[in-house]
């Protein structure tokens, strides 16, 4: 299992780095087209914003897994041994089964815009795409926590601890 995770974050931190690059090269092109071209092309700043929006969802898996998020740790920093590993659990928990309903919500979402067929204005791209990033992040977001909970309930019976990383 923890091949087929390593292999997942290659791909998702390749397709974190691509984006970045689209999105940067879309935003130099419109400043350049805005200030010395002056060509009519919009769809730049609608590829730049688009690409933000995938990176910023997929970093926002990346953030959770190696712990690198904003977090609150006042009450967990009071605590070791099992008492500790019983909260990480308990929030676990939480960030399992709040991804999981922000994932299967967005399939509504992703539906509605299927069924109206509206598009960017730019681009002219169905809006499924840009929508799809919510749907794909916290699609990863949940397998990826629900594999951390695994382990580090497994490591609960097991009497050890995890290893650094692996319950990220």
């Amino acid at each position: 299992m923890k091949k087929i995770l390593a292999v997942l974050e290659k791909i998702e931190n390749g397709v974190i780095i691509v984006v970045f690059i689209v999105m940067t090269l879309a935003a130099f092109a419109q400043v350049i087209n805005r200030n010395l071209i002056g060509a009519g092309i919009s769809w730049f700043e609608e590829l730049s914003r688009y690409s933000m929006v995938y990176m910023t969802m997929l970093a926002t898996e990346v953030g959770l897994r190696d712990g690198s998020q904003i977090a609150i740790s006042i009450l967990t920093d009071r605590f070791k041994g099992l008492p500790r590993t019983l909260l990480d659990i308990a929030a676990k928990l939480i960030m399992v089964a709040f991804s999981l309903i922000v994932f299967v919500s967005s399939f509504t979402m992703i539906e509605r815009q299927i069924a109206t067929g509206q598009i960017s204005p730019g681009m002219r791209l169905p809006m499924l795409y840009p929508y799809l990033a919510v749907t794909l992040s916290f699609g990863i977001i949940s397998a990826v926590q629900i594999v951390s909970l695994v382990v580090l309930t497994a490591s609960l019976f097991s009497g050890g601890k995890p290893s650094e990383g692996e319950a990220a």
